[in-house]
């Protein structure tokens, strides 16, 4: 579970990561982080009825916080994390999910394997 001042809450929250952020999207997932956003990493969840009914909405978002949860301390300090699931992501299992995640920050280059020895991004 993720800490109560880890979470992005706000609309305005969402939306200044949204447009002001960078992108990488998966068959299942879309990240969008901004770095430098606060003084602690926050991390948001939009899941919407497209992905089905609330049962399912409910099981993806808890799987997708689980997951982001233990990948939150990889993520450069102060960075804000928005993870959008998809309609795919309604029949994935939790290592999908994991997978997708991790391909896309890798992408974005916040992975922990994708620094140099310095901790800083390439």
């Amino acid at each position: 579970m993720l800490p109560a001042d880890a979470r992005l809450r706000r609309s305005e929250e969402f939306r200044a990561v949204i447009r002001g952020g960078v992108r990488a999207g998966r068959r299942r997932l879309v990240l969008h982080v901004l770095p430098g956003y606060a003084q602690r990493t926050k991390a948001g969840f939009v899941v919407s009825k497209a992905v089905g009914n609330s049962v399912v909405r409910h099981r993806v978002l808890r799987r997708l916080r689980h997951l982001v949860a233990e990948r939150l301390g990889t993520l450069p300090e102060g960075s804000a994390l928005v993870v959008r699931a998809l309609p795919a992501a309604a029949t994935a299992s939790s290592e999908e999910l994991g997978a997708d995640l991790d391909a896309a920050l890798r992408r974005l280059r916040l992975s922990p394997s994708s620094r140099d020895n310095t901790g800083s991004t390439a």
